[in-house]
């Protein structure tokens, strides 16, 4: 059985030729499911020392990519065995995209990976979505939290304009909207109708685990 101690600090300090070793060690001995779903733990509280070091200024954005990296090799990996039944139901559902007029997806990206360490199932609509393409996956996927991504000032406007069409369709009631990317302040949270903002995705993801504990 893997130590899923060693693994897990190996994760928090980004060693992946370690981590890579000790997950195909784990796979090789055919484990149960319990075991499987103590790896994808480790594998959690590994990226939760990431974002804890992200906070403290001990890590920077390259290095949180390099983790999100790290981790979602690491998912692919565990993947076949995850899908057999060892992992636990998703904590929650994220719908998450780009919006509309904006192409960056690294900030969309790390939190993504972060958040599927934290035990969300992400729906990833990619980027430069229009508001539309919000709610189609919003009714199709019935989320907690919305998740908009934005590096450019003009994705200000693209936000408020979800926001007011999940209104118009009846759906804003019960979803939590969460905003990030340079764009996004307090001012501008208020201004678009947001729930939650923050360029830090460590930060956001804690704040999700707030929304559906």
């Amino acid at each position: 059985m893997v130590d899923v101690a060693v693994l897990k600090q190996a994760l928090g300090d980004l060693e992946e030729d370690k981590v890579e070793g000790i997950l195909g060690e784990f796979i090789a001995s055919s484990p149960s499911a319990d075991e499987t779903q103590s790896v994808v733990e480790a594998c959690q509280q590994g990226m939760e020392i990431v974002g804890d070091n992200f906070e403290s200024g001990t890590y920077f954005v390259g290095d949180l990519m390099y983790a999100a990296q790290i981790l979602t090799q690491s998912l692919e990996t565990l993947k076949p065995l995850m899908s057999s039944g060892s992992a636990q139901a998703a904590k929650g559902v994220i719908v998450l995209g780009t919006v509309a007029g904006d192409i960056h997806d690294i900030g969309k990206n790390i939190y993504k990976a972060l958040s599927e360490a934290a035990g969300f199932a992400v729906v990833d609509i990619g980027i430069d979505q229009p508001s539309g393409a919000f709610v189609d996956a919003i009714k199709a996927n019935k989320p907690q939290i919305v998740g908009l991504s934005g590096v450019l000032t003009l994705s200000i406007a693209s936000m408020k304009e979800v926001v007011d069409e999940l209104k118009a369709a009846g759906l804003r009631d019960g979803i939590k909207v969460m905003i990030g990317g340079n764009a996004v302040s307090a001012e501008t949270c208020e201004y678009v109708g947001a729930d939650y903002w923050s360029k830090n995705a460590a930060a956001s993801v804690k704040k999700g685990l707030e929304y559906v504990s």
